[in-house]
């Protein structure tokens, strides 16, 4: 327990990904280092991601993953820590890992073991954990920071928020760290749920609930960005890798395109079928393009009675267009419940990209998913956690 006006160096405020990192980095260079966070676990984001694997990292890293109201911004910090940093750390722990697909890297046996390392590079460094400690008030004091907690008052002569963002409130996400950053001076570039599934209106969901569990490899484009991995119909809309890569880019009341065969020349292949097997229906052709399920569904949406043979080819080229070219408008996503990130946060013209120091504030650092940094699904967003944490941890 911190006595009554227990004093520290840095004081952390989240024990999540980047605010490990950050304790890590700050206490092996010798800074007394105080770490907090209102959960009795360290690290849960981290445990839970991946399905309990941990995609930690991608080794194709760059600025180009990464949405932001500065493109530039995340630039330096990724290149003072980059994926191969970060991989060296994992391999000097002896964890063992593997690439599942497009350079993510995922632990061959648990996401623990992610975490297990930030501890025992937290012990290397020093430093002070206070979990089950929540942090109620930051005041200015003197040339350092006075917290408010739950046992007690903290003094420290440097602040790193590293409190995440909103989503997936059932682990304890809170916007606290938004609160702090607003008490301070900055602006919030305004936050909504990302990497997130998307839903239908009623009119659409009878094709959701008959479709719910079926897959395809798919592009889906949302404005002038398109993702080509899966998609799979749930209950209540679409998720998937290439539809959560969409959900950062899509709006309210905008439509994204789907392509449902992204390598095949569909007109052309109807167009032979037709000669080669005019007695055969539609929905038997366009199934050796995609799954049962979905290929009578589409014929029932857009029914073809007649044989290939007796079909019209303009016919033909309307229902290549739906399958090609689905132009769906999602009634809105499944929110934070389910978004992998956050989208949006502590306005980077607010920080120096160097350090993410408050440029309002000297001793006051930002880091994380709370900043208005987010990456693409695939790792890049726990690489700007570590990258993030790095510059902070090496500067306050």
């Amino acid at each position: 327990m911190p006595a009554q006006h227990h004093h520290t160096d840095i004081a952390i405020i989240g024990a999540g990904a980047a605010g490990m990192m950050a304790a890590a980095v700050a206490g092996q260079r010798g800074r007394r280092v105080w770490l907090a966070d209102h959960r009795s676990n360290p690290g849960e984001k981290i445990r839970i991601s991946g399905g309990g694997r941990c995609n930690f990292t991608n080794i194709h890293t760059s600025p180009e993953h990464f949405l932001s109201s500065n493109t530039h911004f995340c630039k330096s910090a990724l290149a003072q820590y980059t994926a191969a940093d970060f991989i060296a750390l994992v391999e000097r722990h002896g964890i063992a890992y593997h690439e599942k697909k497009l350079g993510q890297l995922f632990c061959d046996h648990s996401a623990k073991d992610i975490i297990a390392m930030l501890m025992t590079e937290c012990q290397k460094g020093g430093v002070e954990m206070a979990l089950e400690t929540a942090v109620h008030q930051v005041e200015k004091n003197g040339d350092g920071f006075r917290l408010k907690t739950s046992s007690g008052f903290i003094d420290a002569d440097s602040l790193i928020i590293a409190t995440g963002g909103l989503s997936i409130p059932k682990i304890g996400a809170t916007g606290f760290g938004y609160d702090i950053a607003r008490q301070f001076g900055h602006d919030i570039i305004a936050t909504r749920a990302g990497l997130v599934p998307l839903t239908f209106n009623d009119a659409m969901l009878h094709q959701a609930r008959d479709l719910a569990g079926v897959s395809v490899d798919a592009s889906v484009s949302a404005g002038s960005t398109t993702f080509r991995e899966g998609l799979l119909f749930t209950h209540r809309g679409l998720s998937g890798p290439s539809v959560l890569q969409a959900s950062s880019y899509w709006h309210d009341g905008d439509a994204i395109n789907v392509n449902l065969t992204p390598d095949a020349d569909l007109a052309a292949a109807l167009i032979t079928a037709k000669k080669e097997h005019p007695k055969q229906d539609c929905a038997t052709a366009l199934a050796h393009f995609l799954p049962k399920r979905l290929a009578q569904q589409i014929l029932d949406d857009h029914p073809i009675k007649t044989p290939l043979g007796e079909t019209p080819d303009k016919a033909l080229f309307a229902l290549c267009q739906r399958v090609q070219d689905w132009q769906i408008f999602p009634n809105g996503t499944e929110g934070y419940r389910t978004a992998e990130v956050t989208l949006g946060g502590v306005d980077p013209s607010g920080l120096n990209s160097k350090t993410m120091e408050s440029k309002n504030q000297k001793g006051l650092y930002f880091i994380g998913e709370v900043v208005d940094v987010t990456g693409h699904l695939g790792g890049f967003n726990f690489q700007w956690a570590w990258s993030s944490a790095y510059v902070a941890g090496q500067s306050a």
